[in-house]
């Protein structure tokens, strides 16, 4: 049985329209469903603004879905509230984007681990402190560093404090939100192997968000692609490098540079511009308008996410289903 499983997942949120106007919502989510299983990393790549870190704050209860399950070890989490609600926060942690703002500036390193670790784990001070020293050896941190504040670190440094703090209540699940987009191209690297090791040595399943196709293939077992609040297609991730199936896909990667034999970047295909806004997504396939193969079908008819092949890779095209 998988660890995580969502079904039909939408968060939309109300658009201000004028007195005695039809309500409008952006759809940041719209019936997104997937699985992952334990020990597994999954990519969620897309654009800037298709819904990516949205999905990842519903899966940790910071967003409240509208509709839709999320089912963490059997437990609905969508329905879950209160105590039981703060009790089940120990199966799963977040890892945010911003190395800089997610940390307390007035909070030592200790006081940020032990917030967690007190309150998951009832333990003496003593062992609390021990506790905090072997998850900084973890993430690669000497334990020196236990009483220092945030400022006194750079920003990967600062971001494997935020991963030892996700770790710290032994999570199952980790839903890291673009870990690696604010840090150097040289730091990036670092903390990408780092959760790798992490995954193997604890067996802890990610839900790795991020923009950057090439770091997604890199940690991933299996990556989403999303566009406009909707999954368009899953694959293990080197069958989909290799052979992507949705047109959105394939925009993605042939807008990755690639270094030619002179070492100069080869032109791209740089998507188009006219991108369709979640509150006015078409009726259709919304990669409609964009879609240099949609046909009179896909601007009328919304395609399903659906196995092709040996049904391992789900893609919703109706060209890619029909081959």
């Amino acid at each position: 049985m998988a660890l995580l499983e969502v079904r039909d997942l939408a968060v939309h949120y109300p658009v201000k329209t004028p007195l005695f106007a039809r309500k409008r919502f952006l759809k940041a989510v719209d019936g997104v469903s997937f699985s992952i299983d334990r020990g597994e990393i999954v990519g969620l790549v897309g654009e800037s603004g298709c819904g990516k870190s949205t999905l990842g704050r519903a899966l940790v209860k910071l967003e409240n879905p509208i509709r839709g399950e999320i089912i963490l070890d059997g437990v609905d989490l969508a329905s879950v509230k209160g105590k039981a609600l703060r009790r089940m926060r120990r199966k799963f942690q977040m890892i945010f984007q911003d190395p800089y703002g997610s940390l307390n500036p007035r909070m030592t390193v200790f006081a940020a681990l032990d917030e967690v670790i007190a309150l998951h784990f009832d333990l003496p001070l003593k062992e609390r402190r021990a506790k905090a020293m072997e998850l900084l050896e973890l993430v690669g941190l000497p334990p020196e560093v236990l009483d220092r504040y945030p400022h006194q670190f750079s920003g990967g440094q600062r971001q494997r404090i935020g991963i030892a703090r996700a770790l710290a209540a032994e999570p199952d699940l980790v839903v890291a939100d673009e870990p690696v987009s604010a840090l150097d191209v040289s730091v990036q690297a670092s903390i990408v192997n780092l959760l790798e090791d992490i995954q193997k040595s604890k067996n802890t399943a990610f839900l790795f968000i991020a923009h950057d196709l090439a770091v997604v293939e890199h940690i991933s077992d299996r990556i989403l692609v999303m566009y406009l609040g909707n999954i368009v297609e899953e694959a293990p991730a080197a069958e989909l490098i290799a052979n992507p199936l949705h047109p959105y896909t394939r925009t993605l990667l042939e807008a990755v540079p690639v270094l030619s034999e002179s070492g100069s970047v080869k032109p791209f295909n740089v998507p188009p511009a006219d991108t369709v806004s979640q509150i006015d997504v078409p009726a259709g396939c919304p990669f409609f308008p964009r879609c240099p193969i949609a046909s009179e079908r896909c601007r009328n008819e919304k395609p399903r996410l659906l196995p092709v092949g040996d049904g391992k890779h789900r893609c919703s095209c109706f060209s890619a289903q029909e081959k």
